[in-house]
């Protein structure tokens, strides 16, 4: 096997496992964020550090919806921490270019 194709087959599976870390966020985190929601949960730290967890697994649609729902509920309860989040978010996940088109 050529080097490429060496190179091609770690970056391959490499790929595989964060998609597998993605979805495995996503089940640990859909009852948190689905518990923090149903029962009102006010608890800011705890709020937040849910908060801060799935920011790193906002690349993956699925995490990126639980992420936009626990921070639309966390909106009324403070909208500046929110709005911290959000803007945390669009630095983290946002290209320039997809700013600038709206996309």
């Amino acid at each position: 096997m050529s080097d490429y194709g060496i190179l091609l087959g770690s970056v391959t599976d490499i790929a595989g496992q964060i998609q597998e870390l993605n979805r495995q966020a996503v089940r640990q985190y859909t009852p948190i964020v689905n518990n923090i929601i149903l029962t009102n949960n006010r608890d800011v730290s705890h709020i937040e550090h849910t908060l801060d967890c799935l920011l790193d697994f906002c690349g993956y649609g699925p995490a990126l919806q639980l992420y936009r729902q626990l921070c639309r509920y966390y909106w009324d309860i403070d909208p500046e921490a929110t709005a911290f989040y959000v803007n945390s978010y669009r630095e983290m996940w946002v290209s320039e270019t997809e700013e600038e088109t709206g996309t």
